[in-house]
């Protein structure tokens, strides 16, 4: 039997980033985004007060439940509209210091859309994101290899100038998948920057599925991500390098080892999911040893 100490842990993890799913969390109080009809996000009321200010981007209605809504104005018809529309409006409120999450601006865009596969309605600034409650999508590695016939598991640890999750252990490569970026393009992009993977060797990962959660940031937002799960195995010799400065070291640990971190407040969390994903996928935990098997897998993938 899996120890009820690290099930507890893993629990409470997944509890935490599903957390928008929660009865106490403020699912019920957001106002629907729509862009041209469609859905493509949560407003939490405190941003919708902001909002309210720029009726020439943003429309709020407050009728009955079942109309009240925030909407993009109508007459931005364009990608490139919207686009600038949203981004003007942003840096007005990140001017104003109104919100926590804008002082990590990036200059860097992300699509927005209801699906992944839908035509982007417009793009806004990544750290922007959690204000309308739009999804994200990224990238995330899995590299593995074999040391005296048991598979080990290559982690890195975050810089500690990260303006996010500091310090934690995170997958030995991952990347939110910007603008004009495809999905393996941001796997290479960043295998090559943080890890000095080449793009040969990038090229042998295999697609292993998706994780998914959406969970309310501790100073407000809603994060609904979406990360796209790649496996490589790596030659027994190979080493990775720390290679633009967002990783200060990396690991090769046994398996027994990445399960006890992932129950564990070392791990950066989503991250600590992928591992998770990847033990359960390879078998390393076992449905008739793990009590909550079914609860575990269930967390991995949460409708957005």
């Amino acid at each position: 039997m899996a120890a009820p100490g690290w099930s507890e842990g893993v629990r409470e993890l997944l509890r935490r980033i599903n957390s928008f799913h929660g009865a106490d969390s403020s699912k019920a109080l957001c106002l629907p985004f729509m862009v041209a009809g469609q859905q493509v996000g949560h407003v939490p009321p405190s941003v919708v007060k902001y909002l309210c200010q720029y009726p020439d981007v943003f429309s709020v209605s407050r009728g009955d439940d079942a109309s009240a809504c925030v909407e993009l104005n109508t007459q931005l018809v364009s990608y490139e509209q919207r686009t600038a529309a949203v981004q003007g409006v942003l840096k007005k409120l990140k001017e104003q210091q109104a919100f926590p999450c804008l002082k990590e601006w990036r200059e860097e865009l992300y699509s927005v859309m209801p699906y992944f596969w839908d035509t982007p309605l417009f793009s806004m600034e990544r750290a922007a994101t959690p204000l309308l409650g739009v999804k994200r999508y990224g990238a995330h590695l899995n590299g593995y290899t074999w040391q005296n016939g048991e598979m080990c598991m290559w982690l890195a640890r975050r810089a500690l100038n990260k303006p996010t999750y500091p310090g934690l252990l995170d997958n030995l490569a991952a990347g939110g998948i910007a603008s004009g970026l495809g999905i393996r393009e941001t796997l290479v992009k960043e295998c090559q920057e943080e890890a000095c993977i080449p793009a040969s060797l990038t090229a042998l990962a295999k697609a292993v599925g998706t994780i998914s959660y959406t969970y309310e940031g501790a100073q407000g937002g809603i994060y609904a991500e979406c990360q796209f799960v790649f496996d490589l195995e790596l030659p027994e010799e190979f080493v990775p390098q720390v290679g633009d400065g967002e990783v200060q070291q990396f690991y090769l640990w046994p398996l027994d080892k990445v399960k006890k971190a992932i129950g564990s407040s070392d791990f950066k969390p989503n991250c600590a999911m992928v591992a998770l994903d990847f033990l359960i996928r390879h078998s390393y935990i076992q449905p008739d040893e793990e009590p909550h098997y079914v609860e575990l897998v269930e967390g991995l993938h949460r409708t957005l």
